[in-house]
């Protein structure tokens, strides 16, 4: 299991004393806590997608994610960290029941950025982006999600919701139905200080919650939908959460702030479309199929080499759909 020890220097000897909780992904963060929230309205967040890992013979929900083009999705760079074959489910709603609204699309490549180290919860960089096999097609129940400007930062309090099917309660059962839960932005000073998140949370990750409603387990990599300028923009990526339990007091949830890597999703989308010539690529990436990563610095491949599987045990939801299994393309 990651741990990251909390280099924070808490105010009093009360608080010194106090067990410290460590940052978890959502998916290992087990307590007795109910999470709050709601079932959302179907389709009410239609840039929400469902990933899912071929195990089995069958598909497995495993994080969400957001579509921000026809071909591509943004998600957590810890959910697709290991060599699976992946598909996204655009259009669900629940997971256990066909609506005939689905679009089912396997994943091409993974681009996971190069700043990611999947042993440091706290270093950041946790986003990745999924080019898909095939456009998706744009309908009342599929839509593009807006995306922030580059360095957007909202205010503190402002109103946000994390979707996805995350536990009903943290170490329960994970939702069959789309959820969703109301979680105002806590702004990085606060955030950052020591009887909070202290040095662990980034200027490049955006907090939220850590009041009554919070993310849990199965919701990483899904959006945080911000009220800006009467539309909802997806602000964050969802990250990680406390040890303590997806509801701890002082604890939000932590987002890859979207905003902090709008010109590295569009050096890797422009790059793969060969339109670098305009935007000269500065960023590093990784490169995945499902057998092979390659790291690609400043345009140049490096050598390539295979991804260590990390198996993670957990609860999650076998999925219905029996459609196909087509193996990604190496």
């Amino acid at each position: 299991m990651l741990r990251v020890v909390l280099l924070t220097v808490l105010a009093s000897l009360v608080l010194a004393e106090m067990p410290r909780p460590e940052p978890r992904y959502l998916e290992e963060v087990s307590s007795g806590r109910v999470v709050g929230g709601s079932v959302a309205t179907p389709h009410a967040w239609p840039w929400q997608i469902s990933l899912q890992y071929l195990s089995g013979g069958r598909y497995h929900h495993t994080c969400g994610g957001s579509l921000i083009r026809r071909g591509w999705v943004m998600t957590a760079a810890h959910c697709v960290d290991s060599s699976r074959t992946w598909r996204v489910v655009l259009g669900e709603h629940d997971l256990n029941s066909d609506s005939g609204r689905e679009q089912i699309i396997s994943v091409s490549r993974v681009y996971i950025h190069s700043g990611w180290n999947s042993a440091s919860v706290s270093n950041g960089y946790d986003i990745a982006l999924l080019r898909l096999s095939s456009e998706a097609t744009l309908n009342s129940y599929v839509q593009l999600a807006a995306l922030p400007p580059s360095g957007q930062i909202l205010p503190n309090a402002n109103p946000c919701y994390i979707t996805g099917w995350g536990r009903t309660s943290t170490g329960g059962s994970l939702s069959a139905k789309l959820k969703q839960a109301s979680l105002p932005i806590v702004d990085h000073q606060t955030c950052s200080s020591s009887s909070w998140w202290g040095s662990t949370v980034k200027t490049t990750m955006v907090c939220a919650g850590g009041y009554a409603e919070s993310g849990c387990n199965g919701d990483s990599g899904g959006p945080l939908n911000c009220s800006v300028g009467g539309r909802y923009v997806v602000h964050g990526v969802t990250s990680f959460g406390s040890s303590s339990g997806c509801n701890t007091t002082r604890k939000p949830t932590v987002f890859t702030r979207v905003s902090a890597y709008i010109g590295w999703i569009e050096q890797v989308r422009g790059h793969t479309h060969s339109l670098s010539n305009t935007h000269p690529y500065t960023e590093s990436y990784t490169h995945c199929t499902v057998h092979m990563c390659t790291n690609t610095q400043h345009g140049q491949a490096a050598n390539p080499y295979i991804y260590i599987e990390r198996e993670r045990e957990r609860e999650r939801y076998t999925n219905r759909h029996t459609h196909t299994l087509t193996a990604i393309a190496h």
